[in-house]
């Protein structure tokens, strides 16, 4: 185990009255727990923290994007609002950005446009505040309905908390966090609920033997709060992932999951508790099928590559300065954001959509 930690002593201490915790649980108290948490600390890569999202490369990517929003808004037929929704907003630098970006172009989508941002953290929500002031609302929690506009999300699901599986010949076994003395260690039982048993027979793959694999239920009990609110408009997500072949395919065979610290990306997920974060791989599948049972109608999965290079063309960015050829670059390269990162769009009471964004190249 890792440095000692605040939480640490916390987990420790409610192993030994309730027993071993979930993977699940383990990684909710890592990254959300009210006082020693990750991301309640503000420590967030949504801060900015232990890696860069798209926003912190600069001011391109909420360009592009707004390109996206804007053809959105008229296939909607640019009603007088449009909403759109950021989930996982951090202290609004991608907000800040779309707004000053609407602001050059002046355009009628532009006085169309009603930012809403949802941030779980008290702390960044406060920050978001001071940086937007009264130009965005600013909640802990989606809205239950009536958002006709966009429902975004940039690398919010992969910070959602999932068990962690395992295949053994005997089948399916979940991987839970116990202590051994002061320490915390693996080991293995059965599965917590029959939950995941369900999600693993409509949105799992077959696994090899001791392949280890993560389950994102909270995923899924996201998409059906958003798809609730959804009045009509659209979803886009992006986040690093695969549909479900791919994810838990012979390449992943210790699973996605992933800690960061200080800019590097390791496997000790149980060192440091509340000091590193804690991200796995998205099921692309499992949020379109889950999707379709929702009323959301999936109109493309893309590499973020491809959806950010189209909506340049489509945009009229071709002839862009040196510095956003560099932006540019590091959103596309392959071996960065640009092939990692996927943009799932799905629709709700969208009769017609042609969306730039996804256009072949």
């Amino acid at each position: 185990m890792g440095r000692r930690t605040p939480l640490a002593d916390v987990l420790v201490e409610r192993i030994r009255r309730d027993g071993p915790l979930t993977f699940a649980a383990y990684m909710e108290a890592c990254l959300y727990h009210p006082e020693h948490g990750y991301y309640s600390q503000g420590r967030s890569a949504r801060g900015r923290g232990d890696y860069f999202t798209s926003p912190d490369v600069g001011p391109l990517f909420a360009r592009l994007l707004l390109v996206q929003l804007r053809e959105m808004w008229e296939a909607l037929g640019r009603p007088p609002r449009f909403d759109l929704v950021e989930c996982g907003a951090g202290r609004g630098c991608l907000a800040a950005q779309l707004l000053a970006a609407g602001a050059e172009q002046g355009s009628d989508f532009g006085a169309a446009l009603r930012l809403t941002l949802v941030e779980a953290s008290a702390k960044l929500r406060a920050e978001a505040e001071v940086v937007l002031g009264s130009k965005a609302r600013i909640a802990d929690e989606l809205p239950r309905h009536g958002i006709v506009g966009c429902i975004f999300s940039n690398e919010l699901l992969d910070a959602l908390p999932v068990h962690r599986v395992v295949q053994r010949s005997s089948g399916l076994r979940a991987i839970y966090v116990a202590a051994d003395g002061d320490a915390l260690r693996e080991v293995e039982g059965e599965l917590a609920s029959p939950a995941l048993a369900q999600y693993w027979e409509k949105y799992g793959a077959r696994l090899e033997e001791d392949q280890c694999a993560e389950i994102n239920l909270e995923a899924l009990e996201w998409l059906e709060k958003a798809a609730a609110a959804l009045e009509r408009g659209f979803l886009l997500t992006i986040d690093y992932g695969y549909r479900a072949r791919e994810l838990y395919g012979p390449a992943h065979r210790r699973g996605t999951l992933l800690a960061y610290h200080e800019h590097r990306a390791e496997e000790n997920w149980l060192d440091s508790p509340g000091e590193q974060d804690l991200t796995a791989h998205v099921n692309f599948t499992a949020l379109e099928e889950r999707g379709k049972e929702l009323g959301l109608t999936s109109l493309g999965l893309v590499p973020q590559s491809s959806f950010l290079l189209s909506l340049s063309r489509a945009g009229g960015l071709d002839e862009m300065d040196a510095a956003a050829r560099r932006q540019l670059i590091q959103l596309i390269h392959p071996e960065g954001m640009g092939e990692t990162f996927k943009v799932l769009i799905q629709a709700k009471n969208v009769e017609t959509a042609t969306l730039a964004g996804l256009a072949p190249l």
